[in-house]
């Protein structure tokens, strides 16, 4: 089993593109764009977010125990490219692109977002190349449009279903 072959895979997995902010122990603000965010459990309310372990997300959660996860709507693209460092932005300059704001753990929440989750760590779990943040969903704020999900190297839209039935 190769690493290419594994990756090759894994780009056939399509996954809702989020962008995991936190906040520096000075008030820095962080973010990175991510697909591997999954819920965790209800009661609790929980979820999952995996981040590479020499990234400023990795860095600064365990210090300020906060971070959100922004589901990202097809209509923000853009934030979801330069957070994945698609741009010359880089560090706190990133927030310039999208409507940011701090939500009550202090962590920055985008508007536009279909969803984002405030939480508070509640555990890191190491594994090679990253680390798992498990974290305490403290605030949900809902949001509207169409999903923007990540698949074979590019980014896509998933509208919704027009009917439920």
């Amino acid at each position: 089993m190769t690493s290419d072959l594994f990756l090759a895979g894994m780009r056939k997995v399509a996954g809702a593109v989020s962008v995991i902010t936190t906040l520096g122990n000075d008030g820095e603000r962080r973010g990175l764009t991510a697909t591997a965010v999954c819920s965790l459990s209800a009661e609790p309310p929980s979820l999952v977010a995996c981040v590479n372990r020499k990234t400023w997300v990795a860095q600064f959660v365990p210090d300020s125990g906060v971070f959100a996860v922004n589901v990202l709507s097809h209509a923000q693209e853009p934030i979801a490219r330069t957070f994945a460092g698609q741009t010359s932005l880089a560090a706190g300059d990133r927030f310039s692109v999208g409507d940011w704001r701090a939500g009550s753990t202090g962590a920055p929440i985008v508007g536009g977002a279909l969803v984002s989750f405030e939480c508070r760590l509640d555990q890191v779990v190491d594994h090679t190349t990253h680390i798992i943040l498990i974290g305490r969903v403290v605030e949900t704020v809902p949001g509207d449009g169409h999903s923007l999900v990540y698949l074979d190297g590019g980014f896509s839209s998933v509208p919704r279903s027009l009917s439920a039935a």
